[in-house]
């Protein structure tokens, strides 16, 4: 059983959607109009795409208190579908799906990659706006309260990629990996409700772009997404490849670096010995555990075929380390989004705080700024669930204001 298939209730008629694996023995799903519920996996069956074409059945459209087969509390002018009846349209107005058609169509539509849509529905016909190049996170409206996380790839190249989410509760859970291809959206991979905005998690993927035959390698980019309903709003936007209205999220504001062939085979270690050598490959309990869900969003550690050459000595970082894009950019002329900016200063603070605890340094200083306060509230974050930090807190008032913070290191 997976995110996205038809189920049936074992214990009453209703159908419904999976829309997240809560455990081991217990998953939700979706409901008529939006109404999720917690089931456990021994109450529900799958419903197989071919039963209603073997059994002659089309799903009912059935109104409050109906049932299949029959409906007592409607009148007697009540013209609801039965099994083996063909549905009357009112004329000159074609049928619509019900909600419960459509989540399963979308849900079911395919085991791996979904095709691209070429016009928004209710357009008929209307010429779509060039769609910018790249690889997308969109949450794509499954009904007017849920929402599907889908990958969209927006480039000519292949993807691998991984999908987990974060918690408080639980720092990492890994939930999908595949390949997607050139111009393709994946199915939906999690579906997230919007009545739980406040308590989301934030999506975690990690892309892996590659050409067969291609001439190069490149680097794996990790991109982490949380919500805030400050921008989340103002995201919604025309979603390339699959031609519907989506919020909108680019996963590789900065693309993949190429690695040249030569530059592969000077970085490659000499051979061993034949008698001494041990073969390069990927660790196999890391990996299982990494796709179990029970490892951080971290690539699975490679076995180096021989010892790496010594590192370079680590530089103490300055005791007061400038956040702002001035200091760790001072000749930058690229106009830059705020996620990115976001993203290569939380890089730069990650950096000073290791080589700060390697070069055993008592304290450090983070001067981030006021803003908004997004900067802040993540140093705040990541500091809280590091266990070599004494405390942290604001630092000198009169010097800075609000706009740093103290770090003392154990």
């Amino acid at each position: 059983m997976n995110v996205g298939d038809r189920v049936r209730l074992l214990t009453g008629t209703e159908e419904g959607i999976v829309t997240r694996l809560l455990d081991s023995e217990l998953v939700e799903v979706a409901i008529d109009n939006d109404f999720t519920i917690p089931v456990l996996r021994r109450e529900v069956v799958v419903v197989a795409q071919e039963e209603g074409k073997n059994f002659d059945r089309a799903a009912p459209d059935l109104g409050p208190g109906q049932a299949p087969g029959r409906n007592a509390n409607a009148s007697k002018k009540d013209k609801s579908k039965r099994p083996g009846q063909p549905a009357a349209a009112a004329p000159g107005r074609p049928a619509q799906p019900s909600l419960q058609e459509a989540l399963a169509a979308a849900a079911s539509s395919g085991a791996g990659i979904a095709k691209p849509a070429g016009i928004v529905p209710g357009t008929a016909g209307a010429k779509q706006p060039a769609a910018a190049k790249g690889l997308f996170l969109a949450l794509v409206h499954q009904s007017p309260e849920l929402l599907a996380v889908t990958l969209i790839n927006n480039t000519e190249a292949d993807v691998l990629y991984t999908y987990g989410e974060e918690t408080s509760a639980r720092p990492y859970r890994a939930l999908a990996a595949d390949k997607l291809g050139p111009k393709a959206s994946t199915k939906p991979l999690s579906f997230l409700h919007l009545k739980d905005f406040e308590t989301w998690p934030a999506v975690v993927f990690q892309l892996l772009p590659t050409r067969l035959n291609g001439d190069a390698a490149y680097e794996l980019l990790t991109k982490r997404q949380a919500f805030k309903a400050s921008t989340f709003y103002s995201s919604q936007k025309p979603a390339p490849v699959i031609g519907k209205e989506a919020y909108l999220f680019q996963l590789d504001e900065k693309a993949a670096a190429a690695i040249a062939p030569e530059k592969l085979a000077e970085e490659a270690p000499a051979p061993a010995p034949a008698a001494q050598a041990k073969p390069a490959g990927v660790d196999a309990a890391a990996l299982k555990a990494q796709l179990s869900g029970d490892a951080p969003a971290k690539p699975a550690a490679v076995v180096a075929a021989a010892a790496p050459a010594p590192a370079a000595p680590v530089v103490a970082p300055p005791h007061e380390f400038d956040l702002h894009l001035e200091a760790l950019r001072p000749d930058n002329k690229e106009d830059l989004s705020n996620t990115a900016i976001l993203r290569l200063q939380l890089d730069a603070f990650e950096d000073a705080l290791s080589r700060a605890l390697a070069t055993n340094m008592h304290e450090i200083v983070f001067i981030h700024g006021m803003g908004n306060g997004v900067l802040r509230k993540e140093i705040h974050r990541q500091l809280s669930r590091n266990k070599d930090i004494k405390f942290f807190e604001d630092a000198r008032k009169e010097k800075f204001g609000f706009g740093a913070t103290l770090v003392r290191l154990k």
